[in-house]
């Protein structure tokens, strides 16, 4: 009886982490191919524990699936970090127990039936269309699920139309890409004056902010530099001017679509905004860094303005260490989430250490500013505002083991990127510690990360 229970929850287990592909990001950081030979091998390896040991070795089998024969083909820390949270509720010994619910409604719980043909109609009365909440999940997941669906079949849609040619004769669609051109070499602001940014802000040992800067205004020069020349270029080509090269049918192309065009990805910053919100956004990134050139380092940080957030954050902790006479790898953040009324940026002093960040989104959950604390996602609500949040340097600090929820940051939704030699993906920027009275085990089956941009 013992391996028909656990051989029920191991497979409804194989159902969840599959099934949980449908959500995107929000269910596996990556698109991971389980198998049923996944599911086999560690069907076989149960089998031989119960009939090797008296007592059933729960952590080994934990540790076998979700290190070895699931987590073998996982490359995301967080996405590990989710496996072993949802093994703790599979392969445990309450599955023994008649009712142990995997679910909280309790559609999905451990049966009483001892034989298979009980077994098969317990499956079969399961609902065939599974509530969010099987899989750790909020109700506002099958509105994700829904909408990733959509994109990609509209994507589809769209990289099968039939293209007019866009050389030759100026036509509607012509007109419409010279149109857009034109209107968007209008908005683009001014390239940064080096020597003068260099004159301002020299690189110097106590001020590490003054190298971000100049860092943030080289790499939003060439992005400048790549759109101006290419728009340009496009316009020529589009006149008969110049020839229409594959690479600027491609920028026509793109720019017919609303789509940034893959030239200027390779130069900018992650973003899944459309070509137009992308324009907007690369206007307020300037304004941003502009504002940051003419008035001196802002109060309240726009993380979300940065080229590369991460660098901004080293130079933080980096500042704190030369201050102090410290060695920077004893240093870590420590973290404080404040509430509405300092969520106020003229009420900063310039003298505080760390810094203060602001235009993060939380997705799964929300913030509570009366419990002070992660909360529940509200219905149809899936992107919440996050207030303004202190990062402050502690030396030798020991992180909190309960009462918080580590949240990754990452730049775009779809948290997936480069795996890098921190074994992090390049989309992540650095984990935040929420203060949750529910366990940390709740957020990360729910999937709640943090993020600087949205579409």
């Amino acid at each position: 009886l013992e391996w028909k229970r656990i051989l029920f929850s191991i497979s409804l287990f194989h159902a969840v982490i599959q099934d949980r592909r449908k959500f995107g990001p929000l269910g596996w950081n990556k698109m991971y191919d389980f198998t049923d030979g996944d599911l086999g091998i560690c069907i076989a390896q149960i089998k031989m524990f119960l009939d090797t040991y008296d007592e059933i070795p729960y952590s080994v089998i934990r540790f076998l699936c979700g290190e070895i024969n699931y987590g073998g083909r996982i490359t995301e820390v967080q996405d590990r970090r989710l496996i072993s949270t949802l093994l703790q509720k599979f392969v445990t010994p309450d599955v023994l127990a008649v009712g142990y619910n995997f679910s909280d409604s309790g559609i999905y719980c451990t049966p009483s039936v001892t034989d298979i043909k009980g077994f098969l109609k317990v499956i079969s009365e399961l609902p065939a269309v599974p509530q969010p909440e099987i899989f750790g999940l909020h109700e506002n997941a099958d509105i994700t699920g829904a909408q990733n669906q959509t994109s990609e079949l509209f994507s589809t849609i769209l990289a099968m139309q039939p293209r007019m040619s866009v050389s030759g004769s100026v036509g509607q669609t012509e007109a419409f890409i010279i149109n857009s051109c034109m209107d968007m070499l209008s908005k683009l602001p001014n390239e940064f004056f080096m020597d003068e940014v260099y004159a301002k802000y020299p690189s110097v040992y106590n001020e590490s902010m003054n190298t971000v800067l100049t860092q943030e205004c080289s790499r939003y020069n060439d992005l400048l530099m790549t759109v101006n020349v290419t728009l340009k270029e496009c316009l020529k080509a589009l006149k008969g001017l110049v020839v229409m090269s594959p690479d600027l049918e491609m920028i026509s192309v793109a720019v017919y679509d609303n789509q940034v065009p893959e030239q200027w990805c390779v130069k900018a910053y992650p973003s899944l905004k459309s070509l137009s919100s992308w324009v907007m956004d690369l206007l307020e990134r300037f304004k941003f860094v502009n504002d940051w050139i003419s008035n001196g380092k802002p109060k309240v940080f726009w993380i979300s303005g940065f080229f590369f957030p991460q660098a901004f954050l080293t130079g933080t902790l980096q500042n704190y260490a030369r201050k102090n006479n410290m060695p920077i790898d004893t240093i870590s953040f420590n973290f404080a989430i404040l509430g509405r009324e300092e969520d106020n940026e003229e009420e900063w002093v310039d003298d505080f250490d760390g810094c203060c960040v602001r235009g993060m989104f939380v997705e799964g959950a929300r913030w509570d500013y009366d419990a002070k604390a992660l909360g529940e996602s509200r219905p149809k609500e899936l992107y919440t505002d996050m207030p303004f949040t202190w990062l402050y340097p502690t030396q030798n600090r020991k992180p909190p083991v309960s009462g918080v929820y580590h949240c990754p940051v990452y730049k775009t939704l779809t948290r997936q990127g480069l795996l890098s030699t921190t074994g992090h993906s390049t989309n992540y920027v650095v984990s935040i510690e929420l203060p949750s009275i529910l366990p940390e085990a709740h957020w990360i089956a729910r999937g709640v990360a943090l993020f600087t941009s949205l579409t």
